[in-house]
Formats: structure tokens, sequence, C-alpha cells
């Protein structure tokens, strides 16, 4: 630094005063200039700076968020995403051009004045806005233009600053005017330390300097001063300081977001595939015919399990007692081998009457099956349908109201309609909902026509249902055995009733129910009376002792029931009590405890592995085994009888030895896990 001449008289042009004061003020001024200059240009250049890298950031963040909108021509998308600059009131607007440079989308949507065409690429200032003009690009080509205006605000900011310069020159120049008349020697030291930390402070743009304080006079009012002015800035460049910190957050913000819009524009990109795709009209064609033979195959194998079990229950009865016959050492009364013998005539009539049916199936497609229409009392006929589905409904909590006491008779094949009745009251039941109510009516449609009206509760069907309800093999998901019958599906139904000389048809509403309705030609005479029997539910066993343990069969097949007793009693070991349903052997279970239980699976209302279910849940019979005797003997029904947790799965047609061995294993089971009573 430059020395300070000697001081001269006070007052006098030239004097040590005199020249101070002007040393004082022009070096103050000077140093003041610069300092405000290098702060103003510092801070005006870091707001410019910082506030194009946002905008060419948000530029871009708008061209990477529409270039799914300009490849798929979808402007409404365009709109909606630079609807959300609403966030942003320094954007004034914003406008989307396509490839051709044509306008696509714009921000507000109802401003105006937008270029006809795109602007070319770049950053520039335009009458107080800050243009920022940014392409669009996807897959390395280029969709279109994003032309961003926003507020400039520099223009602001250099008057705002000029104004606090001016202001500060204006006192800091006051005061040092003020304060340099009085100067003396013992202040000059402090006025040029002064001046060199004003210099520092522009060389180093340190604003953290501050000037030594050594009096409380006019100089030290002037480092006050300045050190506030320092203090000013200081606090100014630890403004932008956050400031550019806080861009960089709102930066990495965006980032993330672009990357949430990322996802979603692959989330639409899938969408739009799917659209495509769905569009194919002959890949749906396709599909639709695949899924219409897999669920052919699905129904022959569901129909050919049904099959399957319906004749294994005849043979379970002719090959038992046929063992029970063939069984050297035992010495049979003569009435018995009569009985038995009946049973397996009567068990091979059934299985003969069965084969017929099954061929009846394949007459039916051909227009040969052979039909005895005879009269048919409805009332009759209703309640042997309601007994065998009763229980069924009651499980569910259904109604079933059904004219018991109607007089209608038609002429039909009772054991066809029967059918018929059986598959539509269990499609009833099972599509119904809970609580719900299954309704039959029978009425005279006309004077030689009677209509038999079944009606559910459940959610209905749509119209393309409807139209599938009657194709072949399509049994509604009916599963085989939880009706009893054949389950020939509604194809055969609807063709038993036309060769029957009626008509079927459906009406169905979704979210009311469905009604299913059969017209049959009506008769003027009475049916024959048919005959009913009933089994009896007594422990068996003419050796049966009190102290013998306990086994419970539930089994609805009487000839089945019949053949589990003989061999209870050629053991002799047992007492045997016996329930033709789930629900009663369930009650039996309870009340009589018995060491080990059979149970039949397919059983009507309540299934066996529900009732074992319910069994397993009681604490008072969880603790006796459950056999699973049935004619269900596919590999998969087996795997999935033990997974349920039955003690032993036994196949009918029974063999004797294996049925005994696994009661045998069960009373050890029972001997070794609990303590005698």
């Amino acid at each position: 630094m430059t020395p300070v001449p000697p001081a001269r008289v006070p007052g006098r042009p030239g004097s040590l005063q005199a020249q101070l004061i002007r040393v004082v003020l022009l070096t103050s001024l000077v140093s003041l200039l610069v300092a405000l200059g290098a702060m103003i240009l510092y801070d005006l250049r870091t707001y410019h700076r910082a506030w194009l890298a946002d905008m060419s950031a948000q530029a871009e963040l708008i061209g990477q968020t529409l270039a799914p909108a300009l490849a798929f021509d979808d402007a409404k998308v365009a709109r909606d995403n630079l609807a959300l600059l609403r966030s942003r009131p320094q954007v004034r607007s914003a406008a989307v051009y396509d490839e051709q440079g044509v306008l696509f989308a714009g921000y507000p949507a109802d401003a105006a004045g937008y270029p006809a065409a795109a602007p070319a690429v770049g950053v520039r200032v335009e009458q107080r806005e800050l243009v920022v003009v940014t392409p669009v690009t996807g897959s390395g080509d280029t969709l279109g233009t994003v032309v961003l205006r926003a507020d400039y605000a520099l223009y602001d900011h250099i008057v705002t600053y000029i104004g606090i310069a001016l202001a500060v020159l204006a006192v800091s120049m006051g005061v040092a005017w003020g304060i340099s008349r009085r100067l003396a020697r013992v202040v000059t030291r402090p006025l040029l330390e002064m001046a060199t930390t004003a210099r520092e402070v522009v060389e180093r743009r340190d604003y953290s300097r501050r000037a030594r304080k050594t009096s409380d006079d006019e100089v030290g009012m002037l480092a006050d001063s300045f050190n506030d002015m320092m203090a000013e800035i200081e606090r100014r460049a630890r403004e932008n300081e956050a400031a550019l910190r806080e861009i960089a957050r709102e930066v990495n913000d965006r980032r993330q977001a672009q990357h949430e819009v990322m996802r979603l524009n692959e989330r639409l990109e899938a969408r739009v595939q799917d659209r495509t795709a769905q569009l194919e009209a002959s890949n749906r064609e396709l599909a639709a015919a695949t899924e219409a033979a897999e669920r052919a195959n699905r129904a022959k194998s569901d129909f050919i399990s049904s099959m399957s079990h319906e004749l294994r229950t005849p043979l379970n009865a002719i090959l038992g007692f046929g063992q029970l016959l063939a069984t050297e050492g035992i010495s049979l009364p003569a009435e018995k081998r009569a009985a038995f013998t009946q049973h397996i005539l009567k068990a091979g009539h059934h299985l003969l009457s069965l084969i017929n049916e099954v061929l009846d199936l394949a007459r039916i497609e051909s227009a040969n099956l052979m039909l005895s229409p005879e009269p048919v009392e409805m009332a009759a006929l209703l309640r042997e349908c309601h007994t065998m589905l009763e229980p069924a409904a009651a499980q569910r909590g259904l109604h079933m109201l059904m004219p018991f006491e109607a007089t209608l008779t038609v002429v039909a094949d009772r054991t066809r309609l029967k059918q018929v009745m059986l598959n539509l009251l269990s499609n009833a039941i099972k599509y119904n909902r809970d609580e719900g109510a299954v309704v039959v009516e029978c009425a005279a449609f006309s004077p030689d026509t009677a209509r038999i009206v079944v009606r559910d509760t459940g959610p209905g069907l749509q119209p393309d249902q409807v139209a599938s309800l009657f194709q072949p093999f399509n049994r509604l998901g009916q599963e085989a055995g939880a009706v009893e019958g054949t389950g020939i599906g509604l194809v055969v139904t609807k063709r038993l009733v036309e060769l029957m000389g009626g008509r079927i048809g459906v009406h169905s509403t979704p979210g009311v129910g469905s009604e299913f309705w059969i017209e049959l030609p009506r008769s003027q005479y009475a049916p024959a009376a048919a005959e009913t029997d009933r089994m009896p539910l007594t422990p068996h066993g003419p050796l049966a002792l009190p102290h013998m343990p306990l086994l419970l069969y539930i089994e609805d097949n009487p000839a089945n029931l019949r053949l589990v007793e003989e061999i209870v009693a050629f053991r002799g070991d047992l007492r045997m009590l016996s329930a033709p349903d789930a629900q009663l052997g369930i009650e039996l279970a309870r009340a009589h405890l018995p060491q080990v239980i059979l149970m039949d699976i397919h059983l009507p209302g309540l299934s066996g592995t529900d009732a074992r279910a319910l069994l397993a849940a009681d604490p008072v019979t969880r603790h006796i085994p459950v056999i699973a005797v049935t004619a269900d003997a596919m590999p998969r029904a087996r795997a999935q009888g033990l997974e349920a947790g039955f003690f032993r799965y036994v196949t009918k047609p029974i063999h004797v030895g294996k049925l005994n061995e696994a009661i045998d294993a069960a009373l050890r089971t029972v001997e070794s896990d609990t303590t005698p009573r």
C-alpha cells in the first residue's frame, strides 16, 4: 500500500486533514464500490447460474416425462403432465412441439400466443423472461421440442442491489465525511487498516473478515458500519449457498420423481401392449378355442372320475361279499350265504344299470336313447329330491321352498326326470349365496303342458355365461360326487328334456339370481307309489359286548353298510354303530365316542372330508382315528385324503384283510395314546 504523506495544517487545501478526508473518502468509496460490485456480481452470477440450471433441469424433466406421450401421440397425457407445473408459479408458460415443429400441447391450456413453430434449441432472455428450449428424445430419436418460459428476476435483483449499494454508499460516505473532519494522526492507522480489510475482502472474497474497532468515535462507527455491511454480505452469501443446496435437493427429488414417472411409463407401455394384444382378433379366437378345449378336457376328466366312483361302489359290494364267500375256514349258514348272494346280485344289477346309463350318454348323441314315459307325480318326485339335497342346502343356510302339495302330473321317464331335477337343484344350491333360497314352482302352462321352474338367489349369470351353459361337458364347475347321480351336465339335461318331448330354458339377472324352467306334457293319470326303506341305527354283531371297542361306520349305501357289518361280525371283537349321512354320524360320534370311525367320502349333504374336519375341531372327538372308505381310488384323491388328516385311506371294492389291518392299527393307536378310564 502507498504510504500516506505527513499531515498538513487542518483546513487548508492539501493539508493532511484534507488529504485524509480525500483519501478516506476516495478509499472508502473505491473499496465499497469494489466490494459491493463484487458481491453484486457474484450474487447475480450465482442466481443466474442456479436459475438457469433449475429451468434447464425442469425443461429436461418435462421432456423425459412427455417422451411417451409424443411417441404415442397422446396429447391428453401431455397436457396432464404439463399441468403439474402449476406447483412452480415462476413458470409462466410451457409448450411442447412435435417432431415437425407443430404445437402439441401447452400450459396453461387456455393461454394464447404460443409460437407457431418450435424455436431453436438453446437458452436466452427475452423481455424479462428466461426462455429454455430443449429437445425431447426417446430411444435415440428426437421426438419433439419443449419450450419453457419463466420469470427472469435478475433485473429486479440488480435494482435491489443498486438500491442497497447506493444506500450503503450514501451512509458510509456521510459517516466518513463527518468523521474525517475530526481525524487526526491517531485515526489514520484505523482507516488504513479498514482500507486494507476492504481490499482483502475483494481479493479473497472472504466475507467473514471484519475491521478492527479501536475507538468509539467516528472511526469506530465507520468500522461498525463497514462490519455491518460485511455481515449483510456474508448473510446474503450464506443464503445463496443455502439456496444452492436447496436447488440441489430439489434436483435430486426431481430425479427420483423422474424414476417414478419412468416406472409409470413402463406400466403404461405394458397396458398399451395388453390393449394391442386384445385388438388381435385371431389371437383372441385361438385363445378362446384353446380354453374351450381345455375346459372340455377337464370336464371329461371330471366325468370319468365321477363314473369311476359310481362304478366302484357296487363293485365294492360284489367283491367284498365274494371274498367272504370264498374265504376258507369260515362256516356260513345257508341263510347268510343266500343273503350275501342277494347283495352280490343286487350290486351287479346296479352296476349293470350304471353301465347302461353310461351307454345312454352315447345314445343321447345319436338320438337312440330308449325312454319309458309314464305318469310322474311332481310332488312325490320333489320330496325325494328335497330329502337328498336338504343337508347340502342346510349347510349353507339355504331355504328350499317346494310345492309338496302340488297335484301336477307329467308324462316323462321318471329316472331321467329325477336326474334333470337333481341337476338343476344341485346347481341352484351350489351357485347360490349363503342364507339364500331355492324356490321350485309347478304350474300348468297350457291345457297340455306343465312348467317346472327352479329359481335361486345367486349372483346370476352374464349373457356370455348363459350362452355357454348347454355346451357339452360344461358342469358349471361342479365337482364329481358332490351331488348324487352321474353328473351328466346341463347339455345332457337339455337333451333328456327334449327327448321326453319338453323344452328347457334359462333367465338370469346378474346380482339377482337365475331361473331354469322346463316344460313337459301333462298327464291325467296318477303314478304308482314308490317304495322306501330305512336302515337301523343300532350296534351290530350278535356277539357284541359292552366292553368291546365301538366302531362307527358312516355310509349311505346299504350294500356297503351290510358288507362292513358282516366283516365286523366275523371279527367278533368289535361293536358297530352306523349312520347314513355325515351329520348324524357326527352326532353319534359325540354321543358314543367310538374307538374308530369308518367314513365314506362322497356322502349326501356334508362330505366325509368336511365331517372329518368337524370331528377334528371338536375337543371331544379329535382323538378318534378316522379311516376313509371310498370308491375314489385316484392317486390324487388318496394323497388329498391323507393330507386332510384321515388315519388310513381304504378304497372300494374293500379288501377285507386291508380293512381289518387298518382297524387294528387305529385301535393300537387309541390304546397307546389314551389312558384307561
